[in-house]
């Protein structure tokens, strides 16, 4: 059964003691201005959370960071897509003074209304900032990385022995394993996220970034030279899609199930493998968590340089508004809540123990709270991480997601659905970067 959210008491004690330069506030409204003078002799800021996982977190922390160092801060949260709810705010010219965005938006949004951050100390501290044109304008918040998520304690109750996930290499190590849990009891031991952006954005994805020349297949989708059922990465990495589609507990209804009915299960025990993220530890960890969930790379009948390393990197950046609506007070401001994220002790414990992220700098030296996250720290530390490709246009998730929806629905074939991807790069405007 599903459990409250976590206790956040001991976060708001240790910023109660804070008396840094920084930001404070709350809220879930899009409505409110772009921040400045309150009124009250405090800098009003505002900040946009495109995290859901954290929103609790960040409104909390800067309610009480704001009221210790006199700034009135209000965080924000939107559903929609980054780049257009953010397009909409400067097209009103009402825009966030520090705004939460994936690395690609960056690229875009940050080019333009990016404030240099070149000359802050943080910067030495992580290899995820982001440069545009020179400048140092992405604030790396954490380092999420995706592969097959585990249960050793549902597999140790079910085969009676300790998970070594080293064991398992390629598909055919993973089938094998998933027939001796069926053969122990436990029916339907893999389970499939539905939404767009878990098929297309990170899935999907890996079929872009798991070989040598990313940029150079890119390009080739968009200009049309792919075959796809040709291609030994697209094949190895549908034909696990396929295995774990084979295995799903919610094979009835695979695009009607919920996230959380696929975490609960992850959670609880009741399957043992499902394909996902570090980001998705607050969900699992809300119901009756045995605990010992992992991470590994996705098996594949395909041997290269890619066999046992997991996809990840920098994800959910900020950058600071550097448009006429925002004041130099507002960004100096901002600079101080960035800075105390990555040197003051509270700062550090924020990241790594009350959100449970992975920290992106080398100076976090506090342990992730997040079982899932360890991992991940592990195999970023170890070089066992391959890259993120971060310049898909802005539809790719919601149109090939739907695309993946179809196939995991039974829907159409892999023929189809490659046809499907390979026309959308090939109709689709490059992003520039």
């Amino acid at each position: 059964m599903k459990k409250s959210k976590h206790v956040i008491a001991l976060l708001l004690s240790l910023v109660m003691a804070l008396s840094l330069a920084g930001c404070g506030g709350g809220g879930n409204s899009s409505e409110s201005g772009g921040g400045g003078d309150s009124g009250d002799g405090k800098v009003s800021i505002t900040v946009f959370n495109s995290k859901s996982e954290i929103q609790e977190y960040l409104e909390d922390a800067a309610a009480v960071y704001g009221k210790e160092n006199n700034v009135n801060i209000e965080v924000y949260f939107s559903n929609d897509t980054v780049s257009a709810h953010l397009a909409t705010r400067y097209a009103s010219s009402n825009p966030y003074t520090l705004n939460m965005v994936d690395p690609k938006d960056v690229y875009t949004l940050g080019a333009q209304y990016g404030y240099d951050m070149s000359d802050q100390d943080w910067v030495a501290e992580t290899d995820y900032a982001i440069s545009v044109d020179g400048k140092v304008v992405g604030f790396p918040s954490c380092i999420e990385a995706r592969g097959i998520l585990y249960n050793a304690d549902a597999i140790k109750n079910t085969l009676g022995e300790d998970f070594d996930p080293s064991a398992i290499v390629t598909l055919d190590d993973f089938k094998a394993y998933l027939e001796r849990l069926v053969a122990a009891g436990m029916e339907l031991p893999t389970g499939i996220l539905k939404p767009d952006w878990s098929l297309a954005a990170h899935y999907l994805q890996q079929v872009y970034e798991e070989r040598d020349d990313v940029e150079g297949f890119v390009q080739d989708l968009y200009a049309g030279n792919v075959d796809l059922m040709q291609d030994a990465k697209f094949n190895a990495l549908m034909d696990a899609f396929d295995v774990l589609m084979e295995y799903n507990r919610f094979k009835a209804g695979p695009i009607s199930v919920e996230d959380d009915q696929v975490h609960q299960a992850m959670s609880e025990g009741l399957d043992a493998f499902q394909f996902g993220g570090c980001w998705e530890w607050n969900d699992i960890v809300d119901y009756d968590y045995t605990g010992n969930i992992g991470i590994m790379p996705v098996p594949q009948n395909l041997t290269d340089d890619y066999t046992g390393k997991i996809v990840g990197g920098g994800s959910k950046y900020f950058y600071i508004d550097n448009s006429e609506n925002t004041t130099d007070e507002q960004r100096a401001a901002a600079e101080g809540f960035l800075n105390w994220i990555v040197f003051s002790d509270e700062g550090k414990q924020l990241i790594s123990d009350t959100c449970a992220l992975v920290s992106p700098f080398r100076n976090n030296d506090i342990p992730c709270a997040n079982d899932i996250g360890a991992i991940v720290k592990q195999y970023a530390d170890s070089g066992n991480m391959i890259p993120n490709y971060d310049y898909d246009p802005d539809d790719h998730y919601s149109v090939l997601g739907a695309e993946m929806q179809r196939y995991l629905a039974g829907q159409c074939t892999r023929e189809q659905l490659a046809d499907a991807i390979e026309t959308y790069w090939s109709t689709t405007t490059p992003v520039a970067h």
